[in-house]
């Protein structure tokens, strides 16, 4: 099994006192109007964190309405880009400056890595918010040539009031790269963070007021996917909105925007992402890989390579290695240096995988190691990895999101690439090989929107990210997730007695 750490360093951690539970609309954290509550829950420990207001279809139609005055009369919009990006650029420094306790908050909220998120999680969120602030003032047209008597040009418009419902896996970095954008287009938006994990993203609310962005222009409202989800999905004076999560909840949020005022969608969805691993890479340093793959981010991460097809002639032994380092794994308290994983997000999380890994025994599938809850306290599982799987069976078919792993030998490039489109899903993947022609290949073949060659989880700000199937569809990062809020006009007038066209 994988090592267990509890450090003292990690149990004597000063925790954040939670400042901000209220909803944050137009400007100013306000009680839900229902006056109903919910609990956020430590995931290491079990026990309550703290009682956040539950934001209803009311409170959504109050914070539309702020976000529309702020669209239609406000001076975001109006604003020229290069103001807009001043703002955010301060925003990004206030960030900066508060780095230690939102990487706490994430911490506790969603069980995520505290040294990690120190040193990257929050950075990057302040690099995202930079990154497209480069970008407000370099929203322009093209002046087009066309074959009659006109002359005519194009403008990129803010496509209006957003709607962004966001999942619990990375709580600050989905925040980012869906508000940045939104913002440097010069849109107003309406921000549903997951139930799980509200607590930063009401942190970034306070500093965005801090940093002058004006009021309704951002505004969050925690509550639940059915209620205040469905609320922002259906909206009528919502012009688009921006899903993350899984795909079942994907066809919901596409069908009520199709049944409401037919507004754009953008959908970034589920994955069961392949790794394959070529009889010419370095067995160890593959090893590490598909591990880090799988086990990022205690495996809940829609990218993570949970299916791992190892050609034939070093199978045996990378298998020898794989386990070896995953029982070698440091699962334990985030906070403590050590630790290289963190709990589950939740209880219903934490059950879900381990039911998907019962069924993989049940189906007949090897278990090399893991399987078991770590500790009795606290959403712990041990790094899990399965041989011997059928391409039909549960947990190489269904996304599992927690640190499992299906491993499957295969003979022939053709073979490995077959098997690795065998999915709904088309999200990411990944290539180990040194031949230039196989990665070549291999990369032009699979059906995914990212695939990584020698590398894994290498994301930018300007590399766009988005999936491919059952994956969904639109981009996140690059100028592509800034066109994603953005609209093209045409305007046409006819020349007269020009001399020439």
């Amino acid at each position: 099994m994988a090592d267990i750490t509890n450090d003292h360093t990690a149990s004597s951690f000063k925790l954040p006192s939670i400042k901000f539970t209220n909803l944050f609309i137009n400007g100013q954290f306000v009680h839900s109007i229902s006056g109903k509550e919910f609990e956020t829950i430590d995931p290491r420990t079990e026990e309550v964190i703290a009682k956040i207001s539950e934001g209803t279809k009311e409170d959504i139609d109050v914070a539309v309405k702020a976000a529309r005055a702020a669209f239609d009369d406000g001076p975001w919009p109006r604003m020229p880009g290069a103001e807009r990006a001043k703002i955010m650029m301060k925003w990004a420094d206030i960030i900066d400056q508060n780095i230690e306790e939102l990487a706490a908050l994430d911490t506790i909220d969603a069980g995520k890595l505290y040294n990690w998120g120190k040193a990257f999680d929050i950075p990057g969120v302040a690099n995202t918010i930079r990154y497209y602030a480069g970008a407000a003032d370099k929203i322009h047209g093209e002046v087009l040539k066309p074959a009659r008597e006109l002359h005519a040009y194009t403008l990129m418009e803010p496509i209006g009031v957003v709607g962004h419902i966001i999942p619990w896996n990375f709580p600050s970095t989905m925040f980012a790269i869906k508000v940045a954008p939104t913002l440097a287009a010069g849109c107003t938006l309406v921000l549903k963070p997951a139930e799980q994990t509200p607590l930063s993203a009401l942190f970034y609310a306070h500093l965005a007021k801090e940093a002058g962005i004006p009021d309704g222009v951002l505004n969050v409202v925690p509550g639940f996917g059915p209620t205040a989800g469905a609320a922002i999905s259906s909206h009528m004076d919502i012009d688009k909105v921006s899903f993350t999560g899984s795909t079942e909840v994907g066809r919901k949020v596409m069908e009520a925007a199709a049944r409401s005022n037919l507004k754009q969608v953008s959908l970034e969805l589920g994955g069961k992402s392949p790794l394959v691993i070529f009889d010419d890479a370095d067995v160890d340093k593959a090893a590490e890989l598909a591990l880090l793959g799988i086990l990022y981010n205690k495996g809940e991460i829609c990218v993570a390579s949970s299916r791992v097809f190892v050609q034939e002639g070093i199978y045996d032994e990378f298998e020898k290695k794989l386990v070896e380092k995953a029982k070698a794994w440091v699962v334990g308290d985030p906070f403590d240096p050590k630790s290289r994983q963190g709990p589950q997000v939740d209880k219903k999380q934490f059950e879900k995988i381990l039911s998907y890994i019962e069924h993989g025994k049940r189906e007949g599938a090897t278990l090399l190691t893991g399987g078991k809850r770590v500790g009795g306290k606290g959403y712990y599982i041990e790094p899990t990895i399965f041989s011997n799987v059928e391409e039909d069976m549960l947990i190489v078919q269904d996304e599992i999101f927690g640190p499992v792993m299906s491993l499957r030998k295969f003979k022939t490039i053709e073979e490995g690439i077959k098997s690795a489109n065998n999915t709904k899903y088309g999200l990411a993947a990944g290539i180990v090989t040194k031949n230039l022609d196989t990665a070549n290949t291999v990369s032009r073949s699979i059906r995914a929107g990212i695939v990584w060659i020698n590398c894994y989880f290498a994301f930018g700000n300007d590399i766009p990210y988005g999936g491919y199937k059952m994956s969904g569809f639109g981009r996140d990062f690059g100028l592509e997730a800034l066109h994603k809020y953005l609209q093209v006009k045409s305007v046409v007038t006819p020349i007269f007695n020009s001399p020439w066209l």
